[in-house]
């Protein structure tokens, strides 16, 4: 990979397929004045603000950081990239980490409106205590391994996710499976039940009012496997989707081959929707746990 100034890239420490990539403070520094620019009200309301900050931090890098981000994002062999501040100072907030966290997303491409926010993105948080109709916000129960975007109509190439902050936290690593290193892909893969269309619907938090139809394995351009599901929204039609769908579960988190990683507060992890699954591990009980994160998803640019 190219050497780029200000930035520190290196392979991952528990994977060779995810890139880690650092921000020095030279680059944080010069992106304050851009950031300023626009409050987050402006980026919520006004989309071309966000391709602007994009812009600028691109700029920095001599426009070599989107061509860098767009080449593992989309490459099969990784896929996945960490990036965040080399260092965190008190100028590294969350309304900065807003604004980078955005950035970073508009030189992939263009996200999706979240309904659950009734945003481009959407900012919650896990604490002690749920009463939501998910898993996302259930700090003590394992959220299996899942792709992002199989109850909507958007098409979901892409998922980023930043850890804003945490306080009082144990456990709650991130878990991450590549289907090429998956030891029952291809028995999965081959089995005709998971080619045929799976009803999708969402619990009511998701502001989704309609259900989508759709396979939970399709291919590449190459014949590769790619993968929509998440565990707790198809609605099977019949006996063979339901036990098609329990072995699938039941392979997913049994594999000896997920990733096991704690991401930095700061940091962001941005995955191919289509063969990376992303999961989360139970938190140790703690009634003063907190945990923000921010999640944005999309498609990639069409130029």
């Amino acid at each position: 990979m190219e050497n780029i100034s200000g930035i520190t890239i290196t392979e991952h420490q528990d994977s060779k397929r995810i890139i880690d990539i650092r921000i020095e403070d030279e680059i944080l520094d010069k992106l304050i004045f851009p950031f300023n620019k626009f409050d987050i009200t402006a980026l919520e309301y006004k989309p071309f603000t966000r391709f602007t900050i994009a812009k600028s931090l691109d700029d920095l890098t001599s426009n070599k950081l989107s061509k860098l981000l767009n080449s593992i994002v989309r490459d099969r062999d990784t896929g996945c990239f960490i990036i965040g501040p080399k260092n965190i100072s008190p100028k590294i907030n969350d309304t900065f980490l807003v604004k980078l966290s955005t950035a970073i997303a508009y030189l992939i491409g263009n996200p999706n409106h979240d309904a659950m926010a009734g945003k481009y993105y959407a900012r919650f948080f896990v604490k002690h205590e749920d009463k939501s109709d998910s898993y996302l916000r259930k700090a003590y129960t394992n959220m299996d391994l899942h792709t992002d975007g199989t109850y909507v109509k958007e098409t979901t190439d892409w998922l980023l996710m930043t850890k804003i902050e945490e306080q009082n936290v144990q456990g709650g690593e991130t878990a991450m499976l590549h289907l090429d290193d998956w030891e029952h892909c291809e028995d999965l893969f081959n089995d005709p039940v998971g080619r045929k269309d799976f009803v999708w619907g969402s619990s009511k938090s998701k502001n989704i009012e309609y259900k989508v139809e759709h396979p939970v394995f399709t291919t590449d351009d190459k014949g590769k496997p790619k993968i929509s599901y998440i565990d707790q929204f198809p609605e099977p039609k019949n006996m063979d989707q339901g036990i098609f769908l329990q072995k699938l579960s039941d392979g997913l988190e049994e594999s000896k081959n997920k990733v096991i990683t704690k991401l930095a507060p700061g940091s962001s992890i941005v995955a191919n929707n289509y063969f990376w699954l992303h999961g989360r591990k139970p938190f140790k009980e703690n009634k003063d746990l907190s945990r923000e994160l921010l999640r944005i998803r999309g498609s990639f640019f069409i130029n």
